[in-house]
């Protein structure tokens, strides 16, 4: 029999857009940083290296967060199974705005020497800390407030903070960019980072207001909440955190490959300014804000694998044009190639994920093995690819094994979901009901 949680006190709708404006504010902050490694850091943070080995020392510091991430969603995880989901929404936003403020006011290189960087590779693992635990909680307050039948869509909402933030962090960087260069090199690119403290405030004044999940209320009030989150998930539903971990590599590494590694590729190679690659990304974004949830209503409908499978196939089918269209060097065919990476393939690819990786998991565990399954996942399908793409073009200097990339990506996905039970009509508050359960796997198979 499912458990029956209690009606929320607070309108689906409103817990959603709790979610949607505090995961803009902390991707905002996020790409932010990613947007300035690609076209800044190199030359203020390592500038003693030679080009390509001072872009790869900045893609490696980007990626730093993404080896911190799954520390954050171990930490986060815990407490919020134990605790519950808003403690940690708060406590995750006010993380991201310390660590992003520090980064506007680090002093550079030429000023402090080793010590530059160093600080740099500090602020990006608070970052990284902060994410960990920022997704699986937006997520989840959304999910398990949302009535039956509709989680993919209200899920979908704090998926879209993803592409807000990245259209105001690279929208802050476009007009940033406007100015002379040298007054961007001392200190224009410092503002969009000292700005994001004014949202920082403006989430948590909203992310105060909402309430706690009805689902974990019910599972506290019961005092059902596990001793040590981590160990029994690992324990329970290894299974389910083995396929949240490689669902993400449809979703990521085209994702990174088109936000960031594209920002230097495009101005290095496909002889465009970055002011054209960053217009085509915050072009693009802009349009999936409104594609994710589309994508979402049809996982809803048809159910999380058939849109996941779906985005796979056509992330790899689209893997080669991608780079066939930024070579062109058109502004039109630019923008076309990040229309088909980010609102097409990207969004049936993500917007599917924030209902699909908590089903695998029962309530009790749903924070620490969702966001163990995803960080980690991140941490090996994100993180890692601006810094493999700059290396794998080196290697090859042409493009295609940049498209293959993006095909492995793909095929890995497809191949995850493919082995993972159908959810969209479970009853999420029915722990024998995760998709990840060993032992509900062992029974059906018996």
């Amino acid at each position: 029999m499912a458990t029956q949680i209690p009606a929320s006190p607070v309108s689906v709708g409103r817990i959603a857009f709790a979610s949607f404006i505090g995961t803009v504010i902390e991707f905002f902050d996020f790409f932010l940083f990613g947007t300035a490694s690609a076209l800044i850091f190199n030359k203020i943070f390592f500038p003693s290296l030679d080009p390509l080995a001072g872009t790869l020392a900045s893609f490696a510091t980007f990626a730093v967060a993404f080896g911190a991430r799954p520390l954050g969603g171990v930490v986060f995880g815990h407490f919020g199974d134990r605790l519950g989901r808003k403690t940690m929404l708060v406590l995750s936003l006010v993380l991201m705005g310390v660590g992003t403020a520090m980064v506007g006011v680090l002093p550079t290189y030429e000023q402090i020497g080793i010590w530059a960087p160093v600080l740099l590779v500090f602020s990006r693992l608070l970052q990284g800390i902060a994410i960990g635990g920022e997704w699986s909680g937006a997520v989840l307050m959304a999910v398990e407030h949302a009535p039956p039948g509709r989680r993919a869509f209200f899920g979908s909402w704090p998926q879209c903070g993803v592409p807000a933030g990245l259209v105001l962090a690279t929208a802050s960087f476009f007009a940033v960019q406007l100015l002379p260069q040298e007054a961007m090199m001392a200190w224009g690119w410092r503002i969009p980072f000292i700005v994001s403290v004014v949202l920082v405030l403006l989430g948590l004044y909203i992310r105060l207001k909402i309430a706690e999940s009805p689902a974990f209320a019910a599972v506290k009030d019961k005092g059902e909440q596990s001793k040590f989150p981590v160990a029994e998930v690992v324990r329970k539903s290894w299974r389910g955190i083995v396929i949240a971990i490689f669902s993400m590599a449809a979703a990521n590494i085209p994702f990174y490959m088109a936000t960031v590694f594209a920002l230097s590729y495009g101005s290095q190679n496909a002889g465009v300014t970055r002011g054209t690659v960053l217009l085509a990304v915050c072009i693009a974004s802009l349009v999936q804000v409104f594609t994710i949830p589309v994508a979402a209503v049809l996982a809803d409908r048809y159910g999380r694998k058939p849109v996941l499978l779906a985005g796979c196939a056509l992330t790899a089918l689209a893997g080669f044009p991608f780079f066939w269209l930024i070579d062109t060097g058109s502004t039109v065919a630019i923008i076309g190639a990040m229309m088909i990476a980010l609102p097409i393939c990207h969004s049936l690819t993500y917007a599917p994920l924030a209902s699909f990786v908590p089903e695998l998991f029962e309530t009790r565990l749903r924070y620490t093995g969702s966001a163990i399954g995803y960080q980690v996942g991140g941490m090996i399908m994100s993180g890692p690819v601006p810094f493999i793409s700059a290396a794998l073009f080196s290697w090859a200097g042409s493009a295609w094994v940049l498209s293959l990339y993006i095909v492995v990506g793909g095929v890995l996905t497809f191949v995850a979901v493919l082995t993972a039970r159908e959810t969209y009509r479970d009853d999420i508050a029915d722990g024998s009901r995760a998709a990840g359960s060993v032992q509900r796997q062992s029974a059906a198979t018996s």
